[in-house]
């Protein structure tokens, strides 16, 4: 893997980078908060150890993005949660009266998020015009001052100020979320 760099907002060249990626940049540069972005071309955050090294370099909470859906699916849910708890479908179901949850299709996911496996995001929130998506975050990942996401493609990662993210961007992308309390034991 190459060096890992943090830079200032969003890429000054946005050859080559996908619409969906572009319009988070947009969307965060028209709020006016600041943000920080690491590329990392070469490693996909694929799995929780591509995260870490990412998110060394961050220094952001590391999230466990999850996009779950009923047993009928006709309920979807974006779940956010530290990357090192471990998710218990029972102990969510019960928080948020669902009998079943299970991981949704790539299909719900693009039709949805407009994202890929792998690149499960908040900001994947900004292609739910119709608000089907129901957020889930786990209350530890509320505790930091940075969180770590990706800008709807895991070949980039940023950080955004906790307060930021749950608070006007939040806002502006038309959702609420439901706090959640997960052991993960």
């Amino acid at each position: 893997m190459e060096e890992l760099v943090l830079e200032k907002g969003s890429p000054e060249n946005i050859g080559g980078r996908l619409e969906k990626e572009i319009r988070c940049y947009e969307f965060l540069d028209s709020l006016g908060i600041e943000y920080y972005r690491c590329d990392h071309p070469d490693a996909n955050a694929n799995t929780m150890d591509d995260c870490l090294k990412i998110d060394a370099i961050l220094e952001a909470t590391v999230c466990k993005n999850l996009f779950l859906c009923n047993r009928q699916q006709t309920e979807f849910y974006l779940l956010m949660m530290p990357g090192d708890k471990v998710f218990k479908t029972k102990e969510l179901s019960s928080q948020i009266g669902t009998a079943r949850l299970s991981f949704a299709s790539p299909e719900h996911m693009e039709k949805y998020l407009d994202i890929t496996p792998g690149s499960v995001s908040i900001l994947g929130l900004m292609n739910d015009k119709d608000g089907v998506v129901n957020l889930l975050v786990d209350e530890d990942v509320l505790k930091d001052e940075y969180v770590g996401c990706h800008p709807c493609i895991n070949t980039t990662s940023l950080k955004i100020r906790t307060e930021d993210l749950f608070g006007c961007v939040l806002e502006k992308l038309g959702h609420k979320m439901t706090t959640v309390r997960l052991i993960g034991e």
